[in-house]
């Protein structure tokens, strides 16, 4: 599914009070002022003055929030740290004894949407630890909070006109909990993305994604489903890649069909060859050319409209696996110290001093930082991976 058809499919409502109430990005005006703007044009879009009243009334900014938006753990931390996190062998084990508790769910989920179980059970454990922790910040605190910093305004504005239409519609309540950044419930579903694809799986007239497995279940696979889900396929595997490989090859603008990675001589982990399927895939590197090579296929690219980190979709992947007993990675695990913000800003700060337009410097080594980090790496006849660390910190210097 295309951003633009996504974008659509959040409502007109959304798009016209973003038109009238986003702020241009210079601007340093105070969260009040702001937050009294916007429930003006709110309410001229359509909320109602009881919904306002009872989302609006008493806020202040909370700035934990900020703090943990600036600091993500898909950008914080190395790759192994953040899949030793995600991924352990007790998030294993009881992944299993729920993926057999909840076998006939789904079974019937599997039926209608193709999603295949051991991927609906690693989101959950992923997400929540199996609804363990659904969120403790306030939604509309934080996404008020949000759609007032400057970094993702237009992004977060979207989520709070949303997030209030639906309460407006009675689907949840005006104090309901949420994560730091507003996503809701046991598969953590952002308002939008709550909006466009919950479904009441159960058939009690509500979207309910605390308390009712079934809406659940039923509402992960219908986003994925919609989002492009190939049914019968995997997300991707580990691979051995040869020293001597093209980096331009490497990242998601590149597709191949598997048979045209073999001839590169790209081989499965163990030293077999790769299987013979009519897949294309792409090739990643998500700690840059020294660390674990994964061919990855449509399923992946899905995985990424629900968190757009590649961390995140290959943990997602790697869980699924081993949900249905599959093994460990088998790249050896490197010691890497990761960088802090302050680092990586002084890296975005030096390419573009240098003139490789990276946009302002933020400290998140986003997918521009890292295309500015491959054109230098390419002029200076470095291996182009487009990995930020500290040797490339100390180069830059």
């Amino acid at each position: 599914m295309t951003d633009k058809k996504r974008f659509l499919k959040a409502g007109a409502l959304a798009g016209a009070l973003l038109l009238n109430s986003t702020l241009p990005a210079h601007s340093q005006i105070d969260y009040q002022s702001w937050l009294e703007n916007f429930r003006q044009k709110a309410a001229q879009s359509g909320i109602s003055k009881k919904t306002l009243d009872g989302t609006l009334t008493g806020l202040t900014p909370n700035k934990r929030v900020l703090e943990l938006d600036r600091r993500q753990p898909e950008f914080s931390l190395t790759f192994w740290k953040y899949l030793n996190n995600s991924i352990s062998d007790k998030r294993i084990k009881r992944g299993r004894e729920l993926l057999k508790k909840h076998a006939g769910l789904f079974k019937k989920v599997h039926e209608k949407y193709g999603v295949q179980p051991r991927f609906l059970v690693a989101f959950w454990g992923l997400e929540t630890n199996f609804g363990d922790y659904t969120g403790v910040f306030p939604l509309i605190q934080s996404l008020t909070t949000l759609a007032h910093d400057e970094r993702r305004r237009e992004f977060f504005t979207k989520q709070l006109i949303t997030a209030l239409e639906v309460m407006d519609r009675g689907d949840i309540p005006y104090d309901v909990k949420a994560s730091w950044a507003g996503a809701m419930g046991y598969c953590q579903f952002m308002p939008t993305t709550y909006k466009a694809y919950a479904v009441d799986g159960d058939g009690d007239n509500k979207r309910d994604m605390w308390n009712s497995l079934p809406d659940v279940f039923y509402s992960a696979a219908n986003f994925l489903s919609q989002s492009g889900w190939q049914p019968g396929e995997t997300w991707g595997r580990e691979v051995k890649i040869p020293k001597n490989l093209n980096l331009d090859l490497t990242g998601l603008g590149t597709k191949k069909q598997i048979g045209d990675w073999a001839k590169l001589g790209i081989l499965n982990i163990d030293g077999k060859a790769l299987p013979k399927a009519d897949i294309k895939a792409s090739l990643i590197l998500p700690s840059g050319y020294k660390g674990p090579a994964f061919l990855v296929y449509e399923n992946f690219r899905t995985i990424l409209d629900w968190n757009r980190s590649n961390f995140y979709a290959i943990a997602v992947g790697h869980l699924a696996d081993r949900l249905v007993w599959k093994g460990p990675l088998q790249s050896p695990q490197r010691k890497e110290t990761p960088l802090s913000r302050a680092q990586t800003l002084k890296i975005q700060a030096r390419l573009n001093a240098l003139g490789y337009d990276v946009g302002k410097p933020d400290g998140i080594a986003g997918s521009r930082t890292r295309k500015g980090i491959k054109a230098f790496q390419k002029k200076n006849n470095i291996p182009a991976d487009g990995y930020p660390n500290a040797e490339l910190l100390g180069l830059l210097k």
